[in-house]
């Protein structure tokens, strides 16, 4: 549907895991942002989603890194990386 498809992962005791679907709808389905910016965004699998091209990828990142640490779906020592595939 969108343009760019991105990796969605967290790192857990050192292992780079794949987030899960059901964490990638929370964010997605939540429009706890106000930043319309944010939806053109759509969960496809565990650890993948597809996103618009005016979606800005480090911008993304913090709010999904924030939203998964609220929700407690991320420990303090895990980090989401994102990345274009």
């Amino acid at each position: 549907m969108f343009a760019r498809k991105i990796r969605v992962e967290y790192e857990h005791d050192g292992r780079k895991l794949p987030c899960p679907l059901k964490w990638l709808d929370s964010f997605s389905m939540r429009n706890f942002t106000n930043a319309s910016v944010f939806d053109d965004t759509l969960p496809t699998a565990d650890g993948k989603m597809e996103i618009g091209t005016n979606v800005p990828l480090d911008q993304l990142a913090e709010a999904m890194e924030d939203w998964f640490h609220r929700k407690g779906y991320l420990t303090k020592e895990s980090k989401l990386l994102l990345s274009e595939t």
